[in-house]
């Protein structure tokens, strides 16, 4: 089983930076892409940014595009997602997620990954 862990969130001003850690025990990421996904209130849980086993490509969202950047560490067995000049359209909870099975590819839809965190919130005032 494995388990992730979101942490970094808080409130910030628009403009403003946060870095987001996702760590994981029970099992190594390495192997594994990872996905970083936002849920806003009421909203579904959409794509944000997502990472190849190895790191050697990565994929964000139009929205965040040039704004944030995935990466990953596999000797400290975390992904993290560094976000820059924020926006209040940015505010929700924001979760780390890795698939059962190892795959090469990028995964970009919440139903292709079987492992969550619980969260962390991130809110961002104008």
């Amino acid at each position: 089983q494995v388990q992730l862990v979101e942490s970094g969130g808080g409130s910030v001003q628009a403009g403003g930076s946060l870095r987001l850690p996702c760590a994981a025990s029970g099992r190594t990421l390495t192997d594994f892409p990872v996905g970083w996904f936002r849920q806003a209130p009421g909203k579904e849980r959409d794509f944000v940014a997502a990472i190849t086993w190895n790191g050697d490509d990565t994929y964000h969202a139009d929205s965040v595009k040039g704004r944030f950047t995935i990466s990953r560490d596999n000797a400290k067995n975390t992904v993290s997602l560094q976000m820059n000049s924020l926006k209040p359209e940015d505010t929700g909870v924001y979760y780390c997620a890795t698939p059962r099975r190892a795959s090469s590819i990028l995964l970009r839809t919440p139903f292709q990954y079987d492992y969550w965190g619980q969260g962390t919130q991130v809110t961002v005032s104008s």
